[in-house]
């Protein structure tokens, strides 16, 4: 199971997840700080789920953060995190 696989089921079994999208940015940051040739290092995570409701964009990162720790101390260099409620992934997409 490759890093992306690792994050999307990580995310998936703690959150009841609308939607969710996991892109490997490596390739972007080639010759950067953390980087590494076989990638798997920057990621840009979306997730969507009911369950951010009332909480602020800091608790809702920290939750996430706090799940992928193994990948962030295992090679994982930089996860850009948008989590966000239905409501709001539907007024981003107007």
């Amino acid at each position: 199971m490759n890093r992306a696989e690792r994050i999307r089921a990580a995310v998936e079994a703690a959150f009841e997840v609308q939607r969710i999208e996991v892109r490997d940015d490596s390739h972007l940051h080639a010759g950067h700080a953390g980087a590494r040739p076989e990638g798997e290092t920057h990621f840009d995570l979306l997730v969507v789920s009911s369950e951010f409701t009332g909480q602020s964009r800091v608790t809702r990162q920290r939750a996430v953060y706090g799940l992928l720790s193994a990948e962030l101390e295992g090679g994982l260099h930089a996860l850009s995190i948008r989590a966000l409620t239905p409501d709001e992934a539907i007024k981003e997409t107007k």
